[in-house]
């Protein structure tokens, strides 16, 4: 089977990348893509790389990357010459569109200005024009859409003549504007959101997030350890989790990195512990060089565990202390291979009492190890895939 796989870039993401590598935009497309996986951040090539590996084609487009998706048009010579953009004021469309969906009195206002919003947010003329060649070009069986939200279901629905089967990836808050009943299949890492999809009518399965062994490759031993990490979003729809960092922060030497750390107030002890982002392979060194690192679940995931921490963190050997979820045991034995808390004071205790029990942490940690790599891995995952979609076909 042939596989186009969609995605978007956080756009500090991309300015990071691009502001890391001078000179990246006048690259090749192979070139730019190359730089794009070894960063690791997201999931990386991790989808293609392993599609291919059981014998498939796999092709990765990150959608608003400007810079990257000019140089696959000028290459293909495939859609006629514009006159360059600013780069980084076209990277940002996305960002405003999605801050202007989520921030409280916009979400609450009439339908009829709804079609407003979304016409200030539009995308570039280049964001559609581009992919369409691309979706034309490699005329796939099946198109994977990781970001439903930003990658418009009535655009591919047009598309729909070039490819056989499409099909959408979610597990972050479900956009109101978009018909899922226009995919063949809607997957998600959530097993709510996949019988809400089935309760709507339409096709869903579930797909986990895994880990990828290779990153293992690119981390370095350190001199010293951090005692407690955390690296995630800091938004405002993780109110519960920055409640939880606060008590962390102010009562154990919890280090944080992660966008958002600026809507806190001034004298957060969140601000005080706080390093900035860490993009991809920088938050993989992070993981690996602390004893342990902190997991909170989004509040759409309900009783639900989901997330790539999961997987991350018990994939680089170090202890993962996660949120108890209903689930959990479906992935990692609680108490065995990763150690769970309900509430901010069991958290703060299952910190304090590993700090101080060195052996009963090496040994969770490698155990939370062995069981990702022997069962929760992207090759694993794109097994799954792929009978997934042959079912659909």
């Amino acid at each position: 089977m042939k596989f186009l796989l969609l995605n978007t870039d956080y756009p500090d993401f991309l300015d990071w990348l691009y502001g890391s590598n001078p000179g990246l935009e006048q690259e090749p497309y192979a070139a730019q893509m190359k730089a794009r996986n070894e960063s690791l951040f997201g999931t990386a090539d991790f989808y293609s790389r392993n599609l291919r590996a059981l014998g498939h084609e796999a092709w990765d487009i990150h959608v608003n990357n400007e810079d990257m998706q000019r140089a696959w048009a000028r290459e293909h010579a495939k859609v006629p010459h514009e006159p360059p953009a600013i780069a980084k004021a076209s990277r940002h469309w996305l960002q405003r569109t999605r801050q202007w969906a989520v921030r409280t009195p916009l979400r609450h206002l009439k339908p009829l200005f709804r079609s407003t919003l979304r016409s200030l947010g539009a995308p570039p003329s280049w964001f559609y024009g581009i992919l369409g060649e691309q979706i034309r070009h490699y005329r796939p069986d099946v198109v994977l859409n990781h970001d439903p939200g930003g990658i418009s279901h009535q655009f591919l629905k047009e598309m729909r003549s070039c490819f056989r089967l499409l099909v959408a990836q979610i597990a972050s808050p479900i956009p109101s504007h978009v018909d899922f009943g226009g995919y063949d299949l809607v997957l998600s890492s959530l097993p709510n959101f996949v019988n809400h999809f089935r309760d709507m009518g339409a096709r869903a399965g579930l797909l986990r997030f895994a880990f990828e062994p290779p990153v293992l490759d690119h981390l370095a031993e350190s001199a010293e350890k951090l005692d407690v990490s955390f690296v995630g979003s800091l938004s405002l729809a993780h109110v519960d989790r920055i409640e939880l960092l606060e008590r962390l922060c102010g009562n154990t030497d919890a280090h944080v990195w992660g966008p958002g750390v600026e809507e806190l107030p001034v004298d957060s002890f969140v601000r005080k512990r706080y390093h900035g982002p860490a993009w991809g392979r920088e938050m993989y060194q992070i993981l690996f060089s602390s004893r342990m690192t902190l997991n909170h679940h989004i509040g759409i995931a309900g009783p639900y565990a989901n997330n790539m921490r999961l997987f991350e963190a018990t994939g680089v050997e170090t202890l993962l202390v996660t949120d108890w979820k209903d689930n959990l045991a479906d992935m990692f034995e609680p108490g065995k291979e990763v150690i769970t808390y309900r509430s901010t004071d069991e958290c703060i205790e299952a910190v304090r009492f590993y700090l101080d029990h060195e052996e009963e942490r090496k040994c969770i940690a490698r155990a939370g190890q062995q069981r990702t790599l022997g069962d929760h891995t992207y090759q694993q995952r794109m097994g799954e895939l792929v009978d997934i979609v042959t079912n659909c076909l």
